[in-house]
This record gives C-alpha cells, sequence and structure tokens, in this order.
C-alpha cells in the first residue's frame, strides 16, 4: 500500500509541475493581430532568446504561475517570439529591441501602447501589466500630453519615465531635445534640466551636451562634479563601445577624433582603455605596445586595476625584454597604490618571462604569504614556485 501511495504522490506532483510550466502560445503574429482586432484587445508579445538567463528566469519564475497567465489571457492576446527566429527578427528590428527580454504592447494597428524591457518579479510583473491596460498610462496619450505643452518639465518626466522602462537611452534623446529646444543657454542651468539632460541626452555633438562641458561649474553647483563627471564619461562610452563591441575599427577612429576633442584628462583616459580593447580584441599587438608605452603612465597611472590588465596583456603577448621591462614597472607602481597577491603573482611572472630567476622568487614569495594569510588556494603560486626551483 505505501508503495502505491508513493506512485499516486509523484504522478499527482508531475501533473502539478506539468500544469505550472510554461508553454508559449506559438501561433502567427499576423494572425495574433488580427484575434486583437477581432476581440478588441491589445496585443502582448514577449521577444526572447533560448540564450537569455533574464527571459528563462522570467519564463520559470513569472510565466509558469497560473494567475499571471490567467490575467494575461483574459486581458490581452499573448504570443511569445525568438529573437532569432524569422518573425521574432523582424518584431525585434521593426520595435528597435536591444534588450532581452522585452515585452511589447501593441494595438491592433501595431501602434506601441506600452513597453518593458529586463528580467521582472511577478508582482513588478503584474504591476505593469495592468498600468498598461490604462490608456492614460500608455505612450500614445502621453506623447500626445507631452507635445501639447513642450516646456512642461512634470509632462516630460512622465512621458519620459514610461518611455524608459522599455527603451534604451538613445531611444529618449528626440523627445529629450523637443523639450530642451524650449530652454534658453540659462535655463538648461537647474537641478531638473540638468536631470533631463542626464537621462535624455546622448549625442555628444549636440547643444546641450556641449554647453555642459563649458559650464561644468555652474552645473556642478546644481548636482555635483562626480556627477557631471560621470554624465560626460557615459556620453563618451555610449559613443565608442558600440563600435569597440562590433569590432568596427572604420567608424570607431571617426568617432574616436570626436571624444577625443573634448580634451580632458577623464575622456582622454577613458578613449586610451578603449584603444586598448579594440587592439586586444582585433589582436593588434604592435599597436597595444606602443599605445601603451606611450600612454600608460600619462593616462591610467593611478588606476592599480588597469596597470595589472595591462600586464596581464603584455605577459601573454608581448615578448621583447624591454617592453616588458617597461610593464613591470607598471605592475609594481600598481601593488604600491594596492598590494595584493595578484599584483605579486604577475611581478612574479613577468619576471620569469625576462628570465630574472631572483626577483620572479622574491615575488613569488610575497603572493604566498599573502595568499596563505588569506586563506586562499595557492596552487597557482606553488606550481610557479615549483617551476622557479627546479631553474
Amino acid at each position: 500500500m505505501r508503495f502505491l501511495y508513493l506512485i499516486v504522490l509523484f504522478l499527482s506532483l508531475q501533473t502539478v509541475k506539468s500544469q505550472n510550466q510554461f508553454v508559449p502560445d506559438d501561433i502567427p503574429y499576423k494572425t495574433a493581430l488580427e484575434k486583437a482586432k477581432s476581440e478588441g484587445k491589445p496585443l502582448f508579445i514577449m521577444l526572447y532568446a533560448d540564450w537569455c538567463p533574464h527571459c528563462n528566469q522570467m519564463k520559470k519564475e513569472v510565466f509558469s504561475n497560473p494567475d499571471v497567465m490567467a490575467f494575461l489571457k483574459e486581458n490581452y492576446v499573448c504570443i511569445w517570439k525568438n529573437i532569432e527566429k524569422e518573425e521574432g527578427i523582424a518584431l525585434k528590428n521593426k520595435y528597435n529591441t536591444k534588450s532581452l527580454p522585452t515585452f511589447l504592447f501593441l494595438d491592433g494597428n501595431e501602434t506601441l501602447l506600452y513597453a518593458l524591457k529586463g528580467e521582472m518579479k511577478t508582482p513588478e510583473f503584474m504591476t505593469e501589466v495592468k498600468y498598461a491596460l490604462n490608456s492614460r498610462m500608455q505612450l500614445p496619450y502621453l506623447e500626445k500630453e507631452f507635445m501639447s505643452d513642450p516646456s512642461n518639465s512634470d509632462k516630460f518626466f512622465t512621458y519620459l519615465n514610461t518611455l524608459k522602462k522599455g527603451k534604451d537611452r538613445t531611444d529618449l534623446s528626440a523627445p529629450t531635445h523637443v523639450y530642451l529646444n524650449t530652454q534658453s543657454d540659462a535655463q538648461l542651468i537647474s537641478e531638473t534640466n540638468w536631470r533631463i539632460i542626464a537621462n535624455g541626452v546622448t549625442d555628444i555633438k549636440s547643444r546641450e551636451f556641449q554647453f555642459v562641458l563649458k559650464h561644468q561649474k555652474e552645473f556642478a553647483a546644481v548636482t555635483s562634479q562626480n556627477r557631471v563627471d560621470r554624465k560626460i564619461e557615459s556620453i563618451v562610452t555610449e559613443l565608442l563601445r558600440p563600435y569597440v563591441d562590433n569590432l568596427d575599427t572604420v567608424n570607431y577612429y571617426k568617432q574616436r577624433e570626436v571624444a577625443k576633442s573634448i580634451r580632458l584628462q577623464k575622456t582622454d583616459s577613458l578613449v586610451f582603455k578603449f584603444d586598448l580593447t579594440l587592439a586586444e580584441r582585433t589582436e593588434k599587438w604592435q599597436f597595444y605596445k606602443k599605445t601603451t608605452l606611450e600612454n600608460t603612465q600619462k593616462l591610467v597611472w593611478n588606476d592599480a586595476s588597469f596597470l595589472k590588465d595591462i600586464g596581464q596583456t603584455y605577459l601573454k603577448h608581448i615578448n621583447d625584454a624591454e617592453s616588458l621591462k617597461k610593464s613591470i614597472f607598471w605592475v609594481k607602481h600598481s601593488i604600491e597604490l594596492n598590494d595584493s597577491y595578484d599584483g605579486n603573482l604577475l611581478l612574479a611572472r613577468l619576471y620569469n618571462k625576462i628570465k630574472d630567476k631572483k626577483l620572479a622568487l622574491q615575488y613569488a614569495n610575497d603572493a604566498k604569504v599573502i595568499c596563505t594569510e588569506m586563506t586562499w588556494s595557492t596552487k597557482d603560486v606553488d606550481a610557479l614556485l615549483a617551476e622557479l626551483n627546479t631553474k
């Protein structure tokens, strides 16, 4: 009897599990759109990829919840599209999707009513899908309200805050400039307008960003110098990172000149780091060496972590002794800034590469001491010490 009870319990648990397992509605986009029109409901679309952990987590935690699915199916026509398949690719491109997961809420005429991006827990997701049903919280209404009075910062922020739930920062640029065009240069220097510039300005050549560059002290007075610095660094990052990520060297070097025209130490340092990242990804080691020999001490001298990163690259890819000695000098300075196990171990390996066994042993032993004190694994340093002691 006990055995029979266990079988029944197992089968019951499997049934509950299968009932709570997310199974997407695999119907064509056009069919779903026609159904939304005929039923008078909005269309809900999840854009996902099989490799996206945030998408998979939401499928597991949110869309396997029967209450969530019941609400969605009662109020929306729902479809789920993989961005690596035909319909998903088309929707991704049509609605300029850059983040996963993305959730689109459309009317029967394919007007975007609302959009969300990123992983959410069930309570937050349910709050948002209810907002998306409220016409006064939807994008077309908020845009119309804003455009009827584009100098009204409250209406702008209401529109912007809803827009950025489902869009990347670059998509916020157009409405931001509509609002900022109603503001004089003198009006730009305010706490409210700084928040708008910080959130919505992405064009490095724009009037507003160039004004920030020329009036940093005034903007620092209404926010802080640290926030002004972060904005300058983020706009350079947004300019250059896509070209580095896509290994687009032609356009990278065109836009690099724009970034360099800012002529600030902090942006020169950032450009230097992007130069090195691109050189690494394209395996241009001579360029990497030339750039670091010319600019490391000038641009990243107080960045201990980055000095060690350069040292690691020299260890792997640079072979001439004089350049390696220079990298040793940089890594030594990094442990003056922050004495560390990995810094000492790196120095030991660099000295070993130039065949200076005495100093390699010294720094390997220093690394072993730090490692032992921290109760970390000594496997890597022990292997190096064994190699050095056999030479």
